[in-house]
């Protein structure tokens, strides 16, 4: 049973990244456009297109995703958007279902993948965290996307989640950021992620129907500290009220 298990895994493997080249191929060049754009309207244009070529792949792979909680983005705000991460099926679907232009933190040698690289590079702030400069230029240009205007995404736990527990504790960047530049957090949860590409499975794909959920914002206090302590607290009872 486990085996046939895998062998359908794999199969669907195959065909979630067949359709996954072929519609990116589609998209590339539209996209692509958006660089010739000043942000914030290019960027907000180019996560448009990454939706809508997202709703086809998720949609032909048999995982549909639903999102709630979008009327907690208030009209002329921007946020900082923490989310969990539990896989690598969390990558390219969070950014294109935030309303709004946005970027997000993502690291610097994805961006070195053949023509992927420079779609990749449109809707990030690219970190090489062995670096401690780049570390330091990436927190700079994460303002500078705040102060133009754009939801700034991050991954709080830094990697994926490989452990049973429902979060691995934070680091501390994104509440330093909420802290210095004075915008709101909105923690953001992904449901069944894991599923769909397990961690501890090569080339293993499950067609699962996903989950976004998007909580009320949460102020930036004076301690990012207290801050990381509150949105831990809230995303780990949430998940833990709501997980499938």
């Amino acid at each position: 049973m486990k085996s046939a298990k895998n062998i359908t895994g794999f199969f669907f493997a195959l065909w979630a990244l067949f359709t996954f080249i072929v519609t990116f191929l589609v998209f590339f060049l539209p996209a692509m456009i958006t660089w010739l754009i000043p942000e914030p309207r290019g960027q907000d244009i180019f996560i448009r297109i990454s939706r809508l070529w997202m709703n086809i792949w998720l949609n032909i792979t048999g995982c549909p995703l639903t999102v709630k909680g979008k009327e907690n983005f208030k009209s002329g705000k921007t946020y900082i958007v923490i989310f969990n991460h539990n896989s690598l099926m969390d990558v390219p679907i969070s950014c294109p279902y935030v309303p709004g232009p946005n970027k997000t933190i993502a690291k610097s040698s994805f961006a070195k993948i053949p023509l992927f690289g420079f779609y990749y590079k449109k809707g990030s702030v690219l970190v090489n965290r062995k670096s401690e400069e780049s570390r330091r230029q990436s927190y700079e240009k994460m303002k500078k996307v705040l102060n133009n205007g754009m939801h700034m995404c991050i991954y709080p736990e830094g990697t994926r989640n490989r452990t049973d527990e429902p979060l691995k504790p934070f680091h501390d960047g994104a509440f330093r950021l909420a802290v210095d530049s004075k915008h709101a957090i909105i923690p953001a949860l992904i449901f069944n992620t894991k599923k769909v590409l397990p961690t501890g499975k090569f080339f293993y794909f499950r067609p699962s129907k996903i989950e976004m959920h998007f909580l009320p914002e949460i102020n930036a206090a004076s301690d990012a500290g207290e801050l990381k302590r509150q949105c831990f607290e809230t995303m780990k009872a949430y998940y833990e009220l709501h997980k499938p």
